[in-house]
């Protein structure tokens, strides 16, 4: 196959906008689509090498793995051996169990449907998994198993039934891929059913690059030009609130298809791409997508706040310097044959060290101790399956319900975990107690309908009807009330919390309506605050830490509650210290040597165990009063 300089211009194009995107740069915040660039570049390079060998007779699966071991392993294991030592370092014991887990899933390039497993409302931030971009190396290498097997099949009927096969495929998976980020998202966004079409996109791109085309250059120009447009204008308009992969993914995958058909020599698109310095970094591409997932993760993990631009930058240097070294010294080496020259030897050592790496991974996870409050947790706030998970659930079990209509809480996850407590003081006192909550959706109508979160206004409508029908004595509401995911001005957020105050009153006027505010919340997990060790002070057997308290989301909702004549609970007021310009919050408890015993938290915001009876005992006043 000819060297093309412009795909390799296409792979900087497609690299560049995913680190930035990962690094933290809002003005990247659709950068994501790098990654679909990358699956259609593949798609197109790899068919294209599969049909020139078939046509001449001489292609070998055993052949094709080996180019596959050469091109993807070396690397990898090398990143993977590199990462290690900083993970013993720096991740905490939970961390660290996950890790190994995703060594093991490398391993067995299954790491998109571990990722797809562990992804969930109460999961670590994906920024935080040094191996979380590995998920399109599965979904490839789980493509590449299937597809040359396809292809031998298809391939003694003629072009015409392989291209019918194929067209059947690329359309079933795009209408996989359109229901699911919508019904699925999770589903859809890792595992290969959704994603096999963006590689079908660059393996029609081989077959029609086989034509003589006899496209005039007016239209090359054009269409080429055109493709660069439909890539770079997603990396600027979308963001994490849009559908992926969906037919929006279209743009710029059918983007880098134009640029693939159309970019030849001589078009203003191939001399833009064919920079050298572009090509340069397309080189580089590989080991820089390797390499900056750990380097940001790693970096976060250091710190309590989120890292700075500076910090940010200090990363992608990093990244390209030790990607450079890994192109060098290591890519390059076991491609070009220099080291394992036979396809007997470098067969054989990728399947040893992928056993040894999966055997050691799951030997190392094995011996993690993870503590058990994050289990005990866990368990109370599902119990019952009172809190739904947002994928598709939409109806609470039965024993949600009391039997009779005395406290009622409804909210989010923040509620569920509130929950634990509230639920042991109510039944002690023979209280009734209902609780209706759902991970990520506030007790708030009207919200823009996020794709992962498309049930809340459906669940909360079923909700309201029930208070309509059922006369609770107590209403209570709770939650992270603007959450991150919604982008609402204080405007906005007012609007909608007046409309849904509005029909809560409406639905139920007799009834005593208390709104409970948000929680503190930390940028990490409060162990690794604790950990850290910074800005902690203890004080009569509590321990404090510096946390966004959110005030100005406090004071609307202490405004509002007063106008419907709602009583407000600050849970700020409940969890940090008076001086409210300190921002220091309840983080744990300690004994009277001041070390801490118990966290008050789970994870960077929800209440443990300890923490929520805590938070139940000095609001209690407040809900029986």
């Amino acid at each position: 196959m000819k060297y093309r300089a412009e795909i390799d211009g296409l792979r900087a194009l497609a690299v560049v906008p995913v680190i930035l995107f990962h690094a933290g740069f809002e003005l990247f915040k659709g950068g994501f689509v790098g990654v679909d660039v990358f699956f259609v570049i593949s798609g197109f390079l790899i068919t294209t090498i599969i049909i020139n060998e078939m046509e001449e007779g001489k292609f070998s699966l055993v052949k094709f793995y080996e180019r596959r071991a050469r091109r993807i392993l070396p690397a990898l294991f090398f990143v993977i051996l590199t990462c290690i030592p900083f993970a013993w370092l720096l991740l905490m014991q939970g961390d660290m169990k996950d890790f190994a887990k995703s060594i093991m899933a490398v391993a067995t390039f299954s790491s998109n449907i571990l990722f797809w497993s562990e992804s969930g409302y109460f999961d670590s931030s994906a920024e935080m998994k040094p191996l979380l971009h590995t998920w399109s190396l599965a979904v490839e290498e789980q493509y590449y198993i299937i597809f040359p097997l396809l292809l031998m099949f298809t391939w003694r009927f003629g072009k015409k039934v392989v291209l019918v096969v194929l067209a059947i495929g690329f359309l079933s998976s795009l209408g996989m891929a359109h229901w699911g980020a919508y019904h699925k998202p999770t589903a859809a966004f890792y595992l290969l059913p959704t994603r096999g079409w963006e590689l079908l996109i660059g393996v029609f791109c081989a077959f029609y690059m086989r034509r003589d085309r006899g496209v005039q250059t007016a239209f090359q120009q054009g269409f080429s030009l055109l493709g660069i447009l439909l890539i770079v204008a997603p990396l600027f308009l979308f963001d994490s609130t849009t559908p992926t992969p969906s037919l929006y993914t279209l743009v710029p995958t059918i983007g880098t298809a134009l640029v693939i058909v159309f970019a030849s020599e001589g078009t203003v698109a191939w001399k833009i791409l064919s920079q050298k310095f572009v090509v340069a970094i397309g080189l580089l591409s590989y080991s820089a997508y390797l390499w900056h997932q750990p380097i940001l993760a790693f970096m976060r993990h250091r710190k309590i706040e989120e890292i700075t631009s500076f910090e940010s930058c200090l990363a992608i240097a990093l990244t390209l310097g030790l990607s450079y070294f890994s192109l060098k010294y290591i890519e390059k080496p076991f491609r070009e044959r220099r080291f394992l020259p036979s396809s007997r030897s470098i067969l054989a050592t990728s399947s040893s060290l992928l056993l040894l790496s999966f055997f050691l991974a799951f030997g190392w996870q094995s011996s993690i101790a993870v503590p058990d409050v994050y289990k005990d947790w866990g368990a109370a706030v599902r119990q019952h399956h009172c809190l739904l998970q947002g994928d598709g659930e939409t109806k609470h079990d039965e024993v949600c319900f009391s039997p009779t209509q005395d406290v009622l809480l409804w909210g989010d996850s923040h509620a569920a975990s509130l929950s634990i407590g509230l639920r042991e003081i109510l039944t002690g006192k023979s209280i009734g107690f209902t609780q209706l909550t759902q991970s990520g959706c506030p007790p708030l109508f009207n919200l823009p309908v996020l794709h992962h979160r498309k049930t809340c206004n459906d669940v909360n409508l079923s909700v309201l009807d029930h208070i309509r029908k059922n006369k609770y004595r107590v209403i209570v509401l709770h939650a992270a009330w603007l959450h991150p995911d919604y982008p609402l001005s204080s405007e906005e957020f007012e609007s909608v919390v007046v409309d849904s105050f509005k029909s809560i009153q409406s639905a139920s006027p007799q009834s005593k309506v208390i709104v409970i505010g948000n929680v503190p919340r930390w940028k990490v997990d409060v162990y690794k605050v604790v950990r850290k060790g910074e800005l902690i002070s203890t004080l009569d057997g509590k321990v404090y830490a510096k946390a966004n308290t959110l005030p100005e989301i406090d004071s609307a909702l202490s405004t509002l509650s007063t106008r419907f004549s709602f009583r407000y609970a600050s849970a700020r007021n409940v969890l940090c210290q008076k001086d409210a310009t300190s921002d220091m919050c309840l983080i744990g408890f300690s004994d009277a040597a001041k070390k801490l015993t118990n966290v008050a938290y789970v994870d960077w915001g929800h209440a443990s165990r300890s923490g929520s009876e805590y938070l139940a005992r000095n609001l209690i006043g407040d809900i029986l009063n």
